[in-house]
């Protein structure tokens, strides 16, 4: 039973194929939808008329940026989610944008289906990768299905006693990125230490 039925979701990007080939996968997915289209944040906030259900905001566009304009979206729309969409998926820009006040964050390199989710599940007042992104108390990370090359050098520090500060140090990283790595490995081990983590991981052959 549909309780919505009629959806606006206006759309910021500034490459004009990417926003037609959004919104044709949108039209044939999605019932009910209008979708609006924004080539630029100054676009979105002064030219559309209508007043969105849904933000979906680029990442990285000419001009403001697209996460420094999740607050300015906010405050002319309060009641409308934002979900940024971007080829950016590191755990850094997914935190910077969650701290600004983004719903969620999908990959530009995700399918279509999994970006048609990730609206329903904003529409619906659900966060998608915000346990993984925002490392808070309270969130719990899903376990990867593998470590990328920089979470095996995350590790291999992790596993000589380096801290998170030291860590960031040798790999050139903010402390906040190398605690969401450090989460991340943590998941995938099925460990709830740094200890554990590297005995599993010597134990597994994952470092030397």
């Amino acid at each position: 039973m549909h309780t919505m039925t009629h959806t606006n979701i206006l759309l910021v990007d500034d490459h004009a194929m990417f926003r037609s080939g959004l919104r044709m996968v949108l039209d044939a997915s999605m019932p009910d939808i209008d979708v609006l289209e924004a080539s630029s944040l100054n676009d979105a906030l002064y030219c559309v008329e209508s007043t969105p259900d849904v933000v979906l905001l680029d990442i990285k566009m000419p001009g403001l940026n697209g996460v420094e304009g999740v607050a300015l979206l906010k405050r002319k729309w309060p009641q409308a989610p934002v979900l940024i969409l971007s080829s950016q998926d590191d755990p850094e820009t997914m935190q910077f944008a969650l701290a600004r006040g983004a719903s969620g964050f999908v990959s530009k390199a995700n399918t279509a289906e999994k970006i048609v989710d990730a609206i329903s599940l904003v529409l619906h007042g659900q966060s998608p990768v915000a346990a993984e992104a925002t490392g808070g108390d309270n969130a719990q990370p899903l376990p990867p299905k593998s470590l990328t090359p920089r979470q095996y050098e995350v590790l291999d520090l992790l596993s000589q006693g380096m801290s998170n500060k030291l860590i960031a140090r040798q790999l050139a990283l903010s402390e906040n990125t190398v605690r969401v790595h450090v989460q991340a490995i943590l998941a995938f081990l099925k460990v709830s230490s740094r200890s554990e983590a590297a005995f599993a991981a010597r134990r597994h052959g994952l470092v030397s």
